[in-house]
């Protein structure tokens, strides 16, 4: 079976036994490439305690009163500094989420009640539509594709209020909500991975008009107000299937976005810039009990482990729950003991395979929180937040970083490997010094 294959199996098949509330949930398609390759705390790092609720700030309403303007963000880490001559990096870990939409099977609240009790932040790709009635559904407009159509369905009004509460938690708590675009289209005449430049803003306009005007799209007048600005707050996103990136990122530049979540295959190496926009792949990681590596997202695992089933014979899922697992854990140590690479892991509010993929995240997310929680400078963060980090950072130090490779310790220890920094050229830019050459 080919990549496209699978992806189309998964999202052209009635999402193989999901239900078609959960089917819309998940944003799936497959959001990633088949390859065979207690103690609350700020979020980030800071370890200051969390309030028991989310504060209610003083809200400035923004156009139809969808959103607001309620001033800085609460729980964010402390503001970033540059590492010193002979400073061993920070281990950064990112969990994002696509689609992040909320139907009832409890699973963004979950993840939000983890991420509080372990003080982490997260990155929350939200799917446009999913704050759009399907009775409004000729509202949307997709490239090369009929008015209204969508390969990840509509939500149930119930559940576009779930997500919409949900977000709005979120983002009180700390986290970032980046998008997902919207009508998720991975094959096809249609494709995201054939949208020219132009396409991509409308499809990037849309996606932001739907968060900004749910309350005139719906008619809900008794709903509270998202606390944000999304025009400032939205920074980076990922593309459905990992496809497009290529075109999408002149538009992003245009848009002053700071980074992109889309390339597929990356490697567990510190990050560069494409077209000026910070470059966050998804990952390859051990697969444990196989030569081969896996993309760190639950999809790929799914499809290494089923192939094109969401409802595999549940003997199986034992096995593969600690499978999925290991994988995420060990991704973790190879960077954190070597490297100190940036790890980057995906997922989907999904119940495939009886939930393993959900219960695996979980456990890899604790087991990492507790190596933060024993004092080790592992910090749980959003995309916006580890590139608010890298943007402070000497470019002669990041690309001392980008010399070692996957699994590769520094020579001499981080205190030799990076003891002397050359002061020439030190802005807090993130790009390369001159006369250094730079991706894209």
């Amino acid at each position: 079976m080919t990549n496209g294959d699978a992806m189309r199996t998964l999202s052209r098949r009635g999402m193989l036994g999901l239900g078609a509330g959960a089917a819309a949930t998940v944003g799936l398609g497959g959001c990633g490439t088949f390859t065979s390759s207690d103690k609350p705390g700020r979020a980030g790092d800071s370890g200051s305690d969390r309030p028991s609720s989310s504060p209610k700030p003083a809200a400035r309403p923004l156009g139809d009163g969808s959103t607001s303007f309620t001033g800085k963000q609460p729980h964010q880490p402390a503001k970033p500094e540059p590492l010193e001559p002979g400073q061993t990096p920070p281990q950064f870990v990112v969990f994002s989420w696509d689609g992040a939409g909320e139907v009832g099977n409890g699973l963004f609240p979950r993840f939000l009640d983890l991420a509080k009790e372990h003080g982490g932040s997260m990155t929350f790709f939200l799917s446009g539509l999913y704050l759009l009635p399907e009775s409004k559904k000729r509202l949307y407009d997709p490239p090369n594709n009929q008015r209204g159509a969508s390969d990840i369905g509509y939500l149930s009004d119930d559940h576009v209020k779930a997500t919409l509460a949900n977000v709005r938690r979120a983002w009180l708590e700390g986290h970032e909500i980046g998008t997902h675009f919207n009508g998720h289209f991975c094959s096809g005449h249609g494709t995201v991975g054939d949208w020219t430049p132009q396409q991509w803003r409308s499809e990037i306009d849309q996606a932001k008009g739907f968060v900004k005007e749910w309350r005139t799209n719906t008619g809900w007048s008794d709903l509270l107000a998202l606390p944000f600005d999304y025009d400032k707050e939205l920074v980076g996103a990922r593309t459905p299937c990992l496809l497009g990136q290529n075109n999408l990122l002149p538009t992003a530049r245009e848009l002053g976005w700071r980074y992109d979540a889309s390339s597929p295959g990356g490697r567990q190496t510190w990050p560069d810039k494409q077209q000026g926009i910070w470059d966050l792949p998804l990952q390859q990681i051990p697969f444990p009990g196989h030569s081969f590596e896996v993309l760190s997202m639950d999809y790929n695992i799914l499809a290494n482990q089923s192939v094109n089933s969401t409802k595999a014979p549940a003997y199986n899922y034992p096995g593969w729950r600690k499978q999925a697992s290991q994988a995420y854990i060990q991704g973790f140590k190879r960077a954190y003991e070597t490297n100190r690479a940036p790890f980057f892991v995906g997922n989907h509010f999904e119940q495939w395979n009886g939930g393993i993929y959900m219960d695996a995240v979980e456990a890899a997310f604790k087991y990492i929180a507790r190596e933060k929680e024993k004092g080790e400078d592992v910090r749980l963060v959003s995309f916006r937040q580890f590139v608010d980090w890298m943007d402070v950072q000497k470019p002669e130090v990041l690309a001392k970083l980008r010399t070692l490779d996957v699994g590769q310790e520094p020579t001499g220890g981080w205190k030799e490997f990076l003891r002397v920094t050359p002061s020439s050229g030190s802005t807090a830019s993130g790009q390369p010094a001159s006369g250094q050459a730079t991706s894209g």
